[in-house]
């Protein structure tokens, strides 16, 4: 059946319905043309510390240097970044792509087990870690038998200068608890790299736009973690699909400031913060610990910011810290959430506040992430996810595959130039997620209305959204189920305020001294902490199908229909 696209009747004065995603070849070519344009131009501030477009440039040259001259990687190879918002992070990922590497970012909050999964699925080249989880890394190499993988340790205070940096790097390692010591072996400084790297001239690397950019884990239709292939063109058309759609909000290409709290290694800031914004000569201060409200607000009362990314939780933590009020709006143009939903009620007090619509967007790793987003002409918070952005479809599909009429509920279907290759060395997985029309089928039940607009009204998958990240109920089961004592664990989201959703578990014991606390202990060590239970239930059985599956849906409905009675006696 014909496409009907009502969305574009709804696109803001000046967006294109398609971008050229052949315009530019690679990321590099993207990143060549600001280092160009913006070269004297502040890139990226940490601690203090700017480094300008014209440095970035010369040091993500001197990592890809190292990477190819000294390391002798191969074009293709995987090389993990697992790091926090820090001016290190910008020069290792460049460099990786000039280098014609694939980035592969990894939540520097992994355990050992974890991060062991995604380099032994990778068969990742190179590690670059930050010395606050070299001992997590540490563990994981020692658990993978020590396998040929080159490492390159940093400190966070590395790139901020002598006295700055020596400073804080002293105080983490010797007057904290955050740099637990480490060691490995034949382990390479990150400033060692860069050095060696400049000894040796960069020599062309061919990229093509098929060429693998990112390989960006996620847990897709199942709890298993993979790799979603996003290749260049896939990155190149979502920067020129946001670049185009930003365009309306009258943001200067070379005179913007972005303030970047949200971590770089997820898909949403890496996409927005990292590379559009980059791509228009933004001035980006990367924050590394936004959970430090208290010294968050005080950074911001010192910046003339003009744009801000975040997701729901974090808006809210702002909004109830002291002082946040008291900043210098009068600057600020534009905030983009995303990542998760953005609650009314945060939008409608962000608005009175800041003076500044909070525009809500909607995206997947498996999109690169972009797939729509509201126009950021809108004047108040709607509840929608948004438009279709340019030279993307969507659709809603029934259980059969059939495309739905506009307005009926249904599975929310993305296609477009953006959606990534296949997920790595799961041709399987791929099949079940883009259908043979190039549908990717997101897993999220929709509606598109009359004017294109996309409401998200309920989630096929039992994934769980806690502060923007995923966690899948499969992954959390599986771990707990090897603790001794689990006969049985089911694992749902229940609504939390600050986090959205937070995990409870649902436990039927074989050991019947079996306690909460020392579940919470397992899961600490296996489990990173936004996947950690919160709650803990034991039951004598758990609700099943006349086939054995255990019914997630019952006790989501159990317990919210708990939390709703509770909620009436307390109110009475």
């Amino acid at each position: 059946m014909n496409l009907d696209r009502p969305w574009l009747q709804s696109y803001p004065p000046g967006v294109p319905a398609e971008i050229d995603p052949d315009e530019y070849r690679s990321i590099p070519d993207i990143l060549n043309a600001s280092f160009d344009t913006y070269r004297q131009n502040p890139a990226y501030s940490n601690f203090g510390k700017i480094l300008t477009y014209g440095e970035i440039d010369q040091l993500s040259a001197q990592f890809a240097s190292y990477l190819l001259n000294v390391l002798k990687l191969k074009k293709g190879d995987r090389v993990a970044i697992m790091m926090p918002n820090c001016l290190q992070y910008p020069i290792a990922v460049f460099g990786t792509l000039r280098a014609g590497l694939t980035v592969m970012n990894v939540n520097p909050l992994y355990t050992a087990r974890e991060l062991k999964h995604q380099l032994e699925d990778s068969t990742a080249s190179a590690v670059v870690v930050v010395d606050n989880f070299g001992h997590t890394l540490e563990e994981a190499l020692t658990e993978m038998g020590s396998p040929p993988i080159h490492v390159v340790t940093t400190g966070l205070g590395d790139m901020l200068g002598a006295f700055r940096g020596g400073a804080i790097n002293f105080f983490l390692e010797h007057l904290s608890t955050m740099v637990p010591s480490y060691r490995i072996h034949n382990a390479v400084r990150f400033k060692s790299a860069l050095a060696r790297g400049k000894r040796h001239a960069l020599r062309p690397v061919e990229i093509n736009s098929e060429d693998i950019a990112f390989l960006q884990y996620t847990g897709g239709t199942t709890g298993i973690a993979k790799g979603a292939m996003l290749t260049h063109r896939n990155l190149v058309a979502n920067l020129q699909q946001v670049s185009a759609w930003i365009k309306s909000t009258g943001l200067e290409p070379g005179k913007e400031v972005v303030v970047t709290a949200l971590p770089l290694y997820h898909i949403f800031a890496l996409t927005a913060n990292c590379l559009t914004f980059f791509k228009i000569g933004a001035f980006n201060y990367l924050i590394t610990n936004p959970r430090d409200m208290k010294g968050f607000i005080r950074k911001l009362k010192g910046i003339r910011f003009t744009a801000f990314t975040g997701v729901n939780t974090l808006f809210n933590g702002m909004l109830n810290a002291p002082g946040f009020d008291k900043i210098d709006f009068s600057s600020f143009r534009f905030t983009l959430g995303g990542g998760m939903a953005v609650q009314r009620t945060v939008a409608e007090r962000w608005k009175e506040v800041t003076g500044v619509t909070l525009i809500e967007a909607y995206g997947l790793t498996e999109t690169s992430p972009a797939a729509c987003a509201n126009p950021l002409d809108l004047q108040e918070f709607n509840g929608s996810i948004g438009l279709p952005i340019p030279s993307t479809d969507a659709c809603t599909k029934d259980d059969d595959g059939n495309i739905l009429p506009i307005g009926e509920v249904g599975e929310l279907c993305i296609r477009g130039p953006q959606v990534m290759k296949g997920y790595w060395r799961h041709p399987d997985e791929t099949s079940k997620a883009i259908d043979s029309d190039g549908w990717l089928h997101t897993g999220d039940i929709a509606k598109i209305d009359e004017k294109g607009f996309v409401y998200i009204v309920d989630r096929k998958k039992d994934m769980i959204l806690v502060s923007g990240f995923n966690v899948y109920p499969n992954e959390v089961e599986d771990v707990l189920a090897l603790m001794p004592g689990v006969l049985e664990v089911a694992a749902i989201g229940v609504p939390e305020e600050k986090s959205g959703e937070t995990v409870k578990v649902f436990i039927v014991r074989k050991n019947p001294r079996l306690t909460a606390a020392q579940v919470k202990s397992y899961a600490r060590t296996n489990l990173t902490g936004y996947k950690r239970p919160r709650y803990i239930e034991f039951r004598d059985e758990l609700p099943k199908s006349n086939v054995g599956k255990i019914l997630r849906r019952t006790l989501r409905d159990e317990e919210l229909a708990k939390r709703a009675a509770q909620a009436s006696q307390e109110s009475s």
